[in-house]
């Protein structure tokens, strides 16, 4: 196995990690980013190929990059970028509600 997916394999380890663990908020976006990272890594990491040009109808090439994981790669990026301002903005909204960002204080408070 290649270092590049051993990377991303622990990238994607420690951000579940963090998500399952980690009792503040603030820790568990941090944890969803870092996946989501992991994911957008592993989507580079596909499309690439050494010696690759870009995929543009002319016969001397013979190795071309394929386009549509770099795509997937960029909406990725798009929609990873408003859910975790969505997420922000909904620790904060529980942060000014219940004054804490601690999982199991806000499960007390709840009554």
């Amino acid at each position: 196995m290649e270092i590049p997916y051993v990377s991303v394999i622990i990238l994607f380890c420690l951000g579940i990690y963090t998500i399952i663990t980690k009792k503040n908020l603030l820790k568990i976006v941090i944890g969803f980013t870092i996946v989501e990272s992991s994911l957008i890594l592993l989507l580079i990491l596909v499309s690439y190929k050494p010696g690759g040009t870009a995929p543009i109808l002319d016969k001397q090439y013979e190795v071309v990059v394929d386009p549509i994981p770099q795509a997937l790669a960029l909406t990725t990026i798009v929609i990873g970028t408003s859910v975790t301002a969505v997420m922000l903005a909904l620790v904060i909204k529980i942060h000014k509600k219940y004054g804490t960002l601690n999982i199991d204080e806000v499960r007390k408070l709840r009554g």
